[in-house]
């Protein structure tokens, strides 16, 4: 007797050839590992003149408190970086279970099927509201803190994971194998958790490089609008809007460097979630 099988994980690498696309990223998660230990200055404290261009003791200058702009641009590789992680993962988690029980019971009648409706609806205004509105909302309600951010930009993020995956789930669970395995005895929570989730999640997981680069985004713009961590804490919105003052001067160095390091970050993770897309999705998915 014929019987069918789900496919294979979906996490499964098939194109190894395009790891190059990971090496910038790479290279700047080892750069906010080590970068901080590194630094010739301690990036929370005035080191020189202020607005000392750069040069040969200052390699990017200093801000116009006179704190070392190479310090605090590589130290905060690693508070940024982090805060995206850590945003990443916790949008990600949520928003893949959230839409696998909201897909898989939003048709139903009753109580449960009105609450899986009832979470798609929330969803949906949650994402209605601008990122940076509840930014400054969190922050007001429980100040400048790195959980308070992480908390916040993962709320916001997460609606756009979990309708991914509600939308893959709705797929899924009227596949043939889906249905063999209910037919051969396995409950339904061994059939979500073995069947519906590793062939829903695959959405969500590519698109984890784009939450990653909005959370660098959206947490350098809460930095830049006075919101963010509070200083001296080296991150690049707030050295961004600390030097943005000193370009009607010709001091362009204060806001450059935090600048590329912002594009690099963003640019690399683009990078990665390009090569992450060509490694899971087969030949035939990607044409």
């Amino acid at each position: 007797m014929a019987t069918i099988s789900a496919p294979r994980s979906s996490v499964r690498f098939r194109a190894w050839g395009h790891w190059w696309r990971f090496t910038p990223l790479l290279v700047l998660l080892l750069l906010a590992v080590f970068g901080p230990l590194l630094v010739p200055y301690d990036p929370t404290r005035v080191v020189g003149p202020p607005s000392v261009p750069p040069g040969a003791e200052f390699w990017f200058g200093t801000d116009s408190q006179g704190m070392d702009v190479f310090s605090r641009t590589v130290a905060a590789f690693r508070l940024n970086l982090t805060i995206a992680l850590l945003v990443t993962t916790l949008a990600t988690v949520v928003g893949i279970a959230s839409g696998v029980l909201i897909g898989l019971h939003e048709s139903r009648p009753g109580p449960i099927g009105a609450l899986a409706r009832a979470g798609g609806r929330v969803l949906d205004l949650i994402d209605a509201v601008p990122a940076v509105v509840v930014g400054l909302v969190v922050v007001a309600l429980f100040g400048a803190s790195g959980a308070a951010l992480v908390g916040a930009l993962a709320f916001i993020l997460l609606p756009n994971q979990a309708r991914l995956t509600r939308t893959e789930t709705l797929r899924v669970r009227h596949e043939a194998y889906v249905e063999a395995a209910t037919v051969s005895g396995l409950s339904n929570r061994k059939t979500t958790l073995l069947h519906v989730v590793p062939n829903s999640a695959l959405p969500a997981l590519e698109n984890s490089s784009l939450v990653f680069g909005v959370a660098i985004i959206v947490c350098a713009a809460l930095g830049f609008l006075g919101v963010g961590l509070p200083p001296p804490t080296p991150e690049w919105g707030a050295m961004i809007s600390n030097g943005a003052s000193d370009l009607g001067l010709r001091r362009w160095w204060a806001v450059t460097f935090p600048t590329l390091a912002l594009i690099a970050a963003v640019a690399s993770v683009a990078g990665a979630g390009r090569g992450l897309l060509t490694a899971l999705r087969p030949p035939a998915a990607r044409r």
